[in-house]
């Protein structure tokens, strides 16, 4: 007879049968659990994720925003002499820093869609009551009970429910709650970036044509050294920026995170449409609060709801399966 790691290690992998009980089962009839029957923990308002390297990332890209703003206006808007052109622009790109950073923050803030930790107890396999035939997964690093297309998070300490990647420029990973605000971000850091590059190229022309000295409330060199910085920091941005809303958007169109591609665990379930996965994605049918990182925002502070878990110890087996009979 196998022992368990090695019986497990099959399951995994999709070899031979699998023992449940008294009841043999082929590996291509096993039903894994859905994500519905593992809700997420919602122990907490806010989520926020403690580590070194992504605080300082996300610092870094606040940083990086307030540069340009300050660029923006002190060496470009406010010293022209085009009223009407400083404020169309002040305002579209003020509108646009404030969008992106507020879309920061909710990728940042949101709980990505973690899994309770430590539930992988018999007690609580029984309080789902899962069909026979249905294969259960507890993930060995933080004791939970994985949902089908599930993954793990070394930075985050949690399983993840379709984890596309962690990023730490937002200090969190994309998953599946978060993932609408991630894309407004990268959206609308690629707009400020355009905008930014537009903006400089002109104003450079501007200050050909004229005295440098009238073109803007600092000295020559030091206006040459800021624009050119800004510059190179829009170019870089909007080339980074632009190909994660690609990927993220296409991502979502394939129904295939990130995280599964690379696996290559495409495949294995139904996919939805492009249209309904974004309506998922975005949290409704089409409307301008697709555009807005404060939908489904609340002010009310009702008190969370704690999920009350059967305590039991958790389980030493990686797979179980509920027995036929």
């Amino acid at each position: 007879m196998k022992s368990p790691v090695r019986r497990c290690r099959d399951v995994e992998h999709g070899r031979g049968q699998v023992w449940a009980g008294s009841s043999f089962m082929q590996a291509e009839q096993r039903i894994p659990v859905s994500k519905d029957a593992i809700t997420a923990s919602s122990a907490s308002a806010m989520w926020f994720i403690r580590d070194a390297c992504g605080i300082v990332c996300a610092l870094i890209t606040w940083l990086l925003v307030f540069y340009a703003e300050f660029v923006v206006l002190f060496v470009m808007l406010i010293p022209s002499n085009n009223l009407t052109y400083s404020v169309i622009n002040g305002s579209l790109f003020n509108a646009l820093a404030f969008l992106a950073l507020a879309s920061h923050a909710r990728a940042m803030c949101t709980d990505p869609g973690a899994v309770p930790k430590g539930n992988a107890t018999m007690e609580y396999i029984e309080s789902l009551q899962l069909k026979p035939g249905q294969v259960v997964y507890k993930c060995p690093k933080c004791c939970s009970i994985k949902p089908d297309r599930a993954h793990h998070c070394s930075v985050c300490k949690r399983c993840i429910r379709k984890m596309d990647h962690h990023c730490p420029w937002v200090n969190n990973c994309v998953g599946e709650n978060n993932q609408k605000y991630f894309v407004l971000f990268t959206m609308y850091i690629a707009l400020i970036s355009l905008h930014v590059l537009v903006m400089v190229v002109l104003h450079f022309l501007y200050c050909f044509e004229d005295d440098w000295t009238k073109c803007s409330s600092f000295s020559p060199p030091a206006t040459v050294i800021l624009l050119i910085l800004l510059c190179f920091e829009g170019l870089l941005f909007l080339i980074f920026t632009s190909v994660m809303f690609g990927t993220q958007v296409h991502s979502i169109c394939t129904d295939e995170t990130g995280i599964e591609r690379l696996k290559g665990e495409t495949g294995r379930w139904e996919k939805v449409p492009c249209w309904e996965a974004m309506r998922v994605a975005f949290g409704g049918p089409f409307s301008l609060s697709w555009c807005s990182p404060f939908s489904q925002l609340s002010c009310k502070r009702n008190p969370p709801e704690l999920l009350t878990l059967p305590q039991g110890d958790i389980i030493e087996e990686d797979v179980i399966q509920i027995p036929l009979s």
